[in-house]
């Protein structure tokens, strides 16, 4: 894999020094409306620019809690929470023809356990009040454009990568309340909120996207929590580090998609875009992971791969009616007996029943990465335009993430229903969602988890995004 991308940058760096830019990098963009912008433009055609952008989630959630769970020392069966699922700030800009700039500050995943527990692991108290932190620098040259069609460097610290375009997504246009995190394989453990040290380059070729890059992944014991013992089950590796490959490959059926900012891909446009994708991505990265095996230690590759679709188009552009929907494939090999838990924004700080083998069982939380497969499915159906009067209109939808771990009997199923009020589009919207997932045990064969029961969650999102 190492090979294919090295000898795929040769190619296209050699092939495009013989066809220098014959067309300004904005003109792909000149029928976008940006009347509305926080926008400063330095030339008369609005070419070359600096744009700022701002983003809020509000969540306000009643879960019922997974058995065991306490919050703050207290057994709770269920917890309300008020919480920031995201606050972000953007500044990007086109400078020249050729050069781009993207920065993203902001936060995540800020509730009342922000900072919990009252002492960090180096032994300082807890400080709710260092949360926000840079997702995004970086600098991009643009080094091809005709038409549409354009190829970029770039590097710094970004989300631009492989896997799928839920690995890189553009949070403000979800279509489902939330993203499905499993698809951000790596959150968290050896990136920053899914975002890598990373070279890449990435455009657009008749009708393929593409976006390839060589990631430095950051070291497991920088992540905030106390890395997991060696154990016989593969967990992230603290030693023999290696750069890792990533790769996305989008064939674009009707209309191209937005490639203003690198990486973030859109979950719906609304219907303002016919769009038709099929799509497949990879992230390899040799001695990812390590195992105890015996008296030895084994290291394991990661490699992870998938296949897509994606549909978003328009029903009666008169009336303002679309669909929305995705079909995903994922293999997700971590190494021999990888599992890993997840709740997002737990509002849960600890149990009495933990697991043999997992940590951070919780609260919302299930096993939602994990050596195996998923399948992953969504699908919406946006009403027609004023179906509310002034009011907007709304745009039901559902999900599942349907999972076989290695490690979990039988198979997994997490989903979600729920109401998108469109206010104004995306920029004022009202989330409406339950989710239900699985709550598991130790089973009677060594090593595996047994579904017992399953959990609840019913959350109430305001987003406002400028």
């Amino acid at each position: 894999m190492k090979k294919i991308v090295l000898a795929f940058l040769t190619l296209s760096s050699t092939a495009l020094a013989q066809n220098p830019i014959s067309e300004p990098a904005a003109d792909a963009q000149s029928n976008i409306d940006t009347r509305n912008d926080i926008r400063y433009n330095f030339n008369p055609s609005g070419t070359h620019y600096i744009k700022a952008t701002f983003l809020n989630q509000t969540w306000l959630r009643l879960n019922n809690s997974n058995p065991g769970t306490t919050v703050m020392g207290d057994p709770r069966d269920q917890a309300f929470d008020i919480g920031l699922r995201r606050t972000r700030l953007q500044l990007f800009g086109q400078l020249t023809d050729q050069v781009f700039f993207y920065t993203q500050f902001g936060m995540n995943n800020f509730n009342r356990l922000n900072a919990f527990p009252g002492y960090n692991s180096n032994g300082t108290p807890s400080n709710r009040k260092i949360a926000a932190f840079f997702h995004d620098a970086l600098g991009e040259y643009e080094v091809y454009r005709r038409g549409t069609n354009f190829v970029r460097f770039g590097g710094g610290l970004t989300i631009v990568g492989g896997l799928s375009r839920f690995s890189q997504p553009s949070i403000g246009s979800i279509l489902t309340m939330d993203v499905p995190v499993f698809a951000q394989s790596t959150v968290d453990q050896t990136d920053e909120f899914a975002r890598k040290l990373s070279v890449y380059t990435r455009g657009q070729i008749g009708k393929l996207n593409y976006r390839i890059a060589v990631s430095d992944p950051f070291p497991i014991e920088t992540n905030g929590a106390v890395p997991p013992a060696l154990g016989t089950n593969s967990t992230f590796a603290m030693r023999n580090h290696r750069k890792q490959f990533n790769g996305l490959f989008i064939y674009n059926f009707f209309d191209t998609e937005d490639n203003t900012t690198p990486g973030y891909m859109t979950g719906t446009y609304l219907g303002r875009r016919k769009v038709l994708n099929l799509e497949v991505g990879f992230i390899n990265q040799k001695n990812a992971t390590w195992r105890r095996e015996g008296a030895d230690t084994t290291y394991n590759s990661l490699n992870l791969w998938s296949v897509a679709g994606y549909l978003d188009m328009p029903l009666d552009r008169a009336k303002g009616t679309a669909v929305s929907s995705y079909l995903g494939y994922f293999s997700t090999d971590y190494g021999q007996g990888y599992l890993r838990y997840n709740g997002l924004m737990n509002p849960a700080s600890g149990t009495t029943q933990p697991l043999p083998g997992v940590g951070g069982t919780q609260g919302n939380a299930f096993p939602m990465f994990g050596t195996g497969n998923v399948i992953y499915v969504q699908a919406g159906y946006k009403f027609r335009d004023g179906l509310l009067g002034e009011q907007g209109t709304l745009l039901p939808y559902a999900s599942l993430q349907h999972a076989t771990y290695d490690r979990l009997e039988g198979g997994m199923n997490v989903w979600n229903v729920g109401m998108n009020w469109l206010i104004k589009g995306h920029t004022a919207k009202m989330s409406l969602n339950y989710e239900n997932r699985p709550v598991y045990r130790a089973s009677t064969t060594a090593n595996l988890l047994s579904p017992s029961s399953r959990r609840g969650a019913w959350v109430l999102q305001y987003q406002i995004s400028i």
